[in-house]
């Protein structure tokens, strides 16, 4: 193989995999008909991290009037404006981890809906189900439980990851490769999974049908990661991600090699 292919092909599965979020949008409005599977979560999520918000910074500025000495001292002003900038770097990061687990679990019956629909047009194969309220319900009911497993999967993975950091010598090196790599797998069978799950494809299989494809799943992974690094635009995210692996698999499908 030419070295300068042997180069390019890496960077163009990982630009590939990276596009397939920010193809969901053209999609999404290609197919208005899609947006009221994401309208109603977004809006739900919208209110929920808002009054979190909200209550989060009131709650803060309680306790920086009652613990912080007060005064005209120039040291004073400047820790008051570091307790800030502080307290926003731990919203970031909690609002980064809480949208990922709180976030996904209330929107999960939607994202089910989004993800096959969006199949449907993709393939112009098979026929959307009527809706019916009760089936709704009992399918969201399934689909938020399948969502809490994967969310628990994620809290003790990290959790573990968290306790390797404390061990003295390789520890904290170990922790600063395994928890990124393991953040961006979990990224990618989160929203896989609506589609996998849906094909009855099991989490093994889901874990080599990831690997078989590296470089193509760390591109989406890391888009999902940044879309959610970024203030407002998390909310966002969730049916970009959705739409965005749906469509990734409608090119690359599970076949029984993976």
């Amino acid at each position: 193989m030419n070295p300068v292919t042997s180069v390019l092909q890496p960077v163009a599965s990982f630009g590939r995999g990276f596009a397939y979020v920010f193809r969901a949008p053209r999609f999404l409005l290609k197919h208005p008909g899609l947006l009221r599977f994401v309208a109603i979560p977004f809006a739900i999520n919208l209110v929920v991290f808002s009054l979190a918000v909200y209550f989060g910074i009131d709650l803060f500025t309680h306790l920086l009037g009652q613990y912080l000495p007060q005064g005209d001292a120039w040291y004073l002003a400047v820790l008051y404006y570091l307790a800030w900038v502080v307290a926003g770097l731990l919203t970031t990061v909690v609002v980064f981890f809480g949208f990922t687990v709180v976030g996904n679990l209330l929107a999960s019956p939607f994202n089910e809906l989004l993800s096959e629909r969006i199949e449907i047009l993709v393939k112009g194969t098979g026929e959307a189900s009527p809706f019916s309220l009760s089936g709704f319900v009992a399918e969201s009911g399934r689909a938020m439980l399948t969502e809490l497993k994967k969310q628990l999967f994620f809290i003790v993975g990290m959790i573990l990851l968290l306790l390797m950091n404390l061990l003295p010598g390789f520890g904290p090196l170990a922790y600063a490769v395994l928890a990124p790599l393991f953040t961006l797998f979990f990224l990618v069978i989160e929203y896989l999974s609506f589609v996998l799950m849906r094909k009855q494809v099991g989490f093994g299989q889901q874990r080599r049908y990831v690997f078989g494809r590296p470089l193509l799943m760390a591109g989406f992974g890391c888009a999902v990661f940044c879309l959610l690094a970024i203030p407002l635009l998390q909310f966002f995210c969730i049916p970009l991600a959705v739409s965005g692996a749906t469509l990734l698999w409608c090119d690359f499908p599970h076949t029984e090699k993976d």
